[in-house]
């Protein structure tokens, strides 16, 4: 697993008050438009959970799956006490089956989910609200594309040819389908134009534009809207500890990513290091001081490749806030109350003229970082440039 994952943050499983279902941030009205479809009878057998990332379309197919798999639901709410109510830790259920995108260890292998169940089971039981590269870095692939390989759906057919082990619903949920090949995909369509009775497929996008059309076609498409900043700041204070200024400071500019503010929060310390390195750069830089700008590209050059594209990936930002800053709104900046501070009188050197231009620049480094051109060298150039820039 990650080792970067915070020892704290299966604690938000637990149901806090204030949430619907059990594992979810906020999202009221979609859990209550899917237990009154189930409810009623009108639950598709095949959903697909869309929205921006972090909304929790994951977490809501686990509430979802755990209340149609319930012995006695109560008013939209599993009632707590059988085994599929229990199953939160580990999420083990003999009628809950789980598909999700894969890596070759070997050019030869054919991997299918239950490979890596142990892994998957893992991370749902320590958060839902994760990413596709928290995925890869689980299964140690950062390099590597995700992807279902065509085993898959012969897995899942064999599974779904089994009786019912308690004798009610079986439920599949299917992360990230846009990762599945047509090969793989067409396959499984039959299974999800005729499933066996009382199966439903949870399928959780986000792209859903790259999925088959033809599985499209075949589901109920749900839209999960983006969290509210109120939502994830008190998920936030309440899982982390953080001051409440600066979990809203965090959840604003997560803009409506509960995944995205965790990492914002355990980058933090990474990222005043970066807000350093940028105010230092621009003093510099404007003061025109070319022996300290010499030991400043030094210093920058001596980090790692990855975390000098994170500090460049950060002052682009820096940059992008700063300009948008001068027309006094508020509302279009996502700066933390620091940032705020150093803009007020910064901002004013990041205009029309010259913004576009240290973008170009910022990239360009990014890009030669990357290529392995030698780091000190790119740095200094770079704040050469930037010297020139900041005077238009």
């Amino acid at each position: 697993m990650n080792d970067n994952k915070h020892t704290g943050s299966q604690t938000y499983l637990s149901s806090p008050s204030g949430e619907v279902g059990r594992g979810v941030l906020g999202q009221e009205e979609t859990l209550r438009q899917l237990t009154e479809m189930v409810d009623q009878g009108r639950l598709p057998h095949a959903l697909m959970l869309c929205g921006p990332a972090g909304s929790g379309k994951l977490a809501i197919a686990l509430h979802l799956a755990r209340y149609l798999l319930c012995e006695q639901p109560q008013e939209g709410q599993p009632c707590g006490h059988c085994h599929a109510c229990h199953m939160t830790e580990g999420w083990q259920h003999p009628d809950l089956h789980f598909s999700f995108p894969l890596i070759k260890t070997k050019a030869t292998d054919a991997p299918v989910s239950d490979d890596r169940m142990a892994e998957w089971r893992e991370q749902l039981n320590y958060t839902p609200y994760f990413t596709a590269n928290d995925w890869l870095a689980d299964l140690k692939g950062e390099n590597q594309q995700l992807q279902f390989y065509v085993g898959e759906s012969d897995a899942l057919q064999h599974k779904l040819s089994l009786k019912a082990s308690q004798g009610s619903y079986r439920v599949v949920v299917i992360w990230l389908p846009e990762k599945m090949p047509a090969a793989t995909a067409n396959k499984l369509l039959k299974l999800i134009e005729e499933p066996p009775q009382k199966t439903h497929f949870i399928l959780v996008s986000q792209e859903p534009d790259q999925v088959l059309g033809t599985i499209v076609s075949r589901t109920q498409r749900i839209m999960v809207p983006a969290l509210g900043e109120d939502v994830i700041a008190e998920a936030l204070i309440r899982e982390y500890g953080i001051e409440q200024t600066k979990a809203h400071d965090l959840a604003h500019i997560a803009q409506g990513n509960y995944t995205q503010a965790v990492k914002l929060t355990e980058e933090d310390n990474e990222r005043k290091e970066y807000f350093e390195m940028f105010i230092e750069l621009m003093r510099l830089c404007y003061m025109r001081k070319a022996k300290e700008m010499r030991q400043w590209s030094e210093q920058v050059g001596s980090l790692g490749r990855e975390r000098q594209k994170h500090m460049l990936d950060y002052c682009q930002r820096l940059v992008r806030e700063n300009f948008i800053y001068n027309f006094q709104n508020q509302q279009l900046n996502y700066m933390t109350e620091e940032e705020r501070n150093f803009a007020k009188n910064f901002a004013r050197f990041i205009n029309e003229r010259n913004v576009i231009p240290i973008m170009d620049e910022l990239t360009a480094c990014q890009n030669e970082i990357e290529q392995n051109v030698n780091a000190k060298m790119v740095f200094f150039d770079l704040a050469l440039k930037i010297t020139i820039l900041l005077k238009q």
